[in-house]
């Protein structure tokens, strides 16, 4: 009776480890950017040979913003050491790990979770014009893009597509992008997020006269 007690206190243990949210339990390493229905965007950072304490995340994208090495250590014990190359991006399947910084620099990245219970199935697109588009990760419920706007890039006032988009900037650009006839973001800094929902009707263009570098992390 005394094992099958000390079992179920550990798997009742087990199961608390495996619902840590990383930003209530380590809000200095983990900061909320966006927060919907569809994604929460986590900002990370981590000076050298900082750690984290065991932690969650659901099914995620992660978009490091510099180049560093992490060692994900699970709660079995085991673990494995990554490179993250700068602007990269890497999908992730849910589980729990503890993070450690094992580089001599600071880790920058931005993690897009997927919040819906199951993927959409929404068709992700393999060009769009007036946008240079290369695949840098994939998973069941969306792709990651490297892209480039063209110095002539724009989409039409009302332009919709059925699938939800992260546009994340890659350095300090000018594009301007209006929401639901919203007022415009005109001016990105290296890191900004902007999310755009499905079906939400914008606007966008490169208003910089030179190409700009974004990457969008599409969901289906």
């Amino acid at each position: 009776m005394k094992r099958v007690l000390v079992s179920a206190i550990v798997v009742a243990l087990s199961a608390v480890v495996m619902a840590q949210d990383a930003a209530k339990v380590d809000p200095t390493h983990y900061k909320v950017v966006t927060d919907n229905a569809a994604v929460r965007i986590l900002r990370i950072s981590y000076g050298a040979g900082e750690k984290s304490p065991m932690h969650s995340h659901p099914d995620a994208m992660v978009i490091p913003l510099a180049a560093s090495k992490v060692r994900f250590t699970m709660p079995d014990g085991k673990s494995e050491d990554s490179d993250l190359p700068n602007e990269s991006a890497m999908y992730t399947p849910a589980g729990s790990h503890s993070s450690t910084n094992m580089g001599t620099s600071r880790v920058d990245a931005l993690l897009v979770e997927f919040k819906t219970a199951a993927p959409g199935k929404a068709t992700l697109p393999a060009q769009r014009a007036g946008l240079a588009m290369k695949v840098l990760a994939e998973g069941p419920r969306g792709m990651a893009y490297r892209t480039t706007a063209a110095p002539d890039f724009q989409e039409a006032a009302g332009t919709k597509h059925d699938y939800d988009q992260v546009v994340i900037a890659l350095a300090t650009v000018q594009m301007s992008l209006s929401l639901d006839g919203k007022p415009a973001k005109t001016n990105w800094t290296r890191g900004e997020t902007v999310f755009i929902p499905r079906g939400t009707a914008h606007e966008s263009k490169n208003t910089g006269g030179k190409p700009v570098d974004f990457i969008i992390v599409a969901i289906k």
